[in-house]
């Protein structure tokens, strides 16, 4: 008999890789069933799933030599979503179902014994892999709306396998699915629930308007992680494009509730005992990481020094070049990863270090040691540096604010439109994107911000890195400003959100 062919998809990132289902049924020993191309157990697990989802349909494999192959063999193939192409091209070397239509399809889904069709992650990137192709889709039901989003190709979103059977058959029709819009989570929380700290609120839309780092230092309970969490709701809703790139980050990582995809940015809080595996992407298929899962969002680092040193220090390359590259020895695999970092940490282990009367016995020598947990590197990475002082009693009993998120999301929005007309032709979102010659360009101050910047510079011992971001956020405070160039004050003001001294 003549091979069957039907399509399917290996990850390598967020690419889709094509891989070419091979089914023979040949002579040999009867009730050998081999799956050969590099297949990981879960693949190699597929022969016990699809032999019971067709006993489940009344139909059973042949007593003959069954091979199934998956090109190109050197490629990994790992995950349970072979499940189904095996399953078809068998029901199409069998005759069940016409080899010469199966052989237009990328298909992907798991099977149950029961022979329904499970959610698979990776749906998202594997349609649009089948529309580039030119073949239609074959997916689980449950991701049909994710599929959907691919554009104009032909999805065939099955529940079951019979379902499916039936539906090439003639004797029943799989309708079409629709894409399917998470509802917004924008409602909150407001700034008007953040009683004073008038200047972190201030770097806070800052960072907002430019997508700049952040780092927030102060005692316990002055509101950093209360200032971060409502960072989301200042940054202005995803494009269309942006919202198809984070979902199918969201997609690999199986994260798309019910196939749906939303508008709102990203904000990951990972605890401080992950791990790097967590953190950048990995673990034994490389999943994506927090960075990759905050792509065009928020990655918040509350606690910043309780992190392993390792594991901040790896942060460094993805906040450079805006992806995390997972390297394996037979592969590098990569993620986007153009997150807003936004950490918070203590002056100190104890918290207090400005207050005599509950500071710690080691103060203040405690000071340094605790900041000594993160690198130089790091620190120099981070644009905006701003301390947040405890909050009095008195504080807390005065009227809320008059300025909420809202006012402040329109001036960010107005800043963000700017940038993203000076950048139009260079593809960048936010002024923190720019680099070399055209950050230069844009972001040249007049002659006093000019003389002011080179002299704070050599005092305060600013690196290549440091000087160029200080530019980046005296852009950023001028769009704010509708000022069409950068002037000594900006300069001044950004310059003082640079790394704060701690005492040692």
């Amino acid at each position: 008999m003549s091979v069957a062919h039907i399509y399917t998809v290996a990850f390598q990132g967020i690419e889709a890789r094509e891989v070419d289902v091979q089914v023979h049924i040949g002579q040999g020993a009867g009730g050998q069933f081999n799956v050969v191309g590099l297949a990981d157990k879960a693949v190699a697990e597929s022969r016990e799933r699809v032999r019971a989802a067709l006993a489940a349909i009344g139909l059973a494999l042949p007593f003959q030599r069954l091979t199934v192959n998956l090109a190109p063999a050197d490629l990994p193939k790992e995950g349970s979503h072979y499940d189904l192409p095996i399953a078809l091209g068998l029901l199409a070397a069998m005759g069940v179902l016409p080899a010469s239509e199966m052989a237009n399809y990328v298909a992907l889904g798991e099977l149950s014994l029961d022979a329904a069709v499970t959610p698979v992650a990776g749906v998202l990137p594997a349609a649009l892999a089948a529309s580039a192709q030119g073949r239609g889709l074959i997916c689980p039901a449950a991701c049909g709306a994710e599929a959907a989003w691919a554009g104009a190709l032909e999805i065939l979103a099955t529940p079951s396998l019979i379902a499916l059977v039936n539906h090439m058959k003639g004797t029943a029709v799989l309708n079409p699915p629709t894409p399917k819009t998470a509802l917004s989570q924008r409602s909150a929380p407001d700034l008007k629930d953040v009683k004073g700290q008038e200047s972190a609120k201030r770097a806070l839309e800052i960072a907002a308007a430019g997508g700049h780092n952040l780092l927030m230092i102060g005692p316990p309970g002055s509101g950093k992680s209360m200032l971060a969490q409502r960072l989301p709701g200042l940054l202005p809703p995803l494009d269309a494009r942006e919202a198809l790139e984070i979902s199918m980050v969201r997609s690999l990582a199986g994260e798309l509730t019910d196939g749906a995809i939303s508008r709102d940015r990203p904000f990951r809080n990972p605890h401080h005992s992950a791990s790097m595996a967590a953190l950048i992407g990995g673990g034994l298929r490389v999943k994506p990481g927090e960075v990759s899962l905050a792509h065009l969002g928020v990655l918040f680092l509350d606690e910043l020094p309780e992190f392993q040193r390792g594991v901040l220090d790896s942060l460094r390359q993805p906040i450079e070049s805006g992806e995390a590259v997972v390297a394996r020895a037979n592969a590098h695999v990569r993620y986007p990863a153009r997150f807003q970092l936004v950490a918070a940490m203590n002056p100190c282990r104890c918290g207090y270090l400005s207050d005599p009367a509950q500071a710690c016995s080691r103060a203040p020598k405690c000071a340094g040691d605790y900041q000594q947990r993160i690198s130089g590197p790091l620190f120099d990475r981070i644009d905006l540096h701003v301390e947040v002082p405890g909050v009095l009693a008195s504080d807390l009993s005065l009227p809320p604010p008059s300025e909420g998120s809202a006012a402040v999301a329109m001036r960010v929005a107005a800043a963000r439109a700017i940038q993203r007309a000076r950048f139009e032709k260079q593809g960048l979102r936010s002024n923190a994107e720019a680099e070399g010659e055209l950050l230069d360009s844009v972001a040249a101050p007049d002659a006093p911000g000019k003389k002011l910047l080179a002299e704070a510079a050599e005092r305060m011992k600013l690196s290549a890195r440091g000087y160029h971001r200080v530019l980046k956020v005296a852009r950023t405070i001028a769009d704010l400003a509708g000022a069409a160039e950068v002037s000594r004050p900006h300069i001044a003001e950004a310059l003082s959100y640079r790394r704060l001294v701690l005492q040692n």
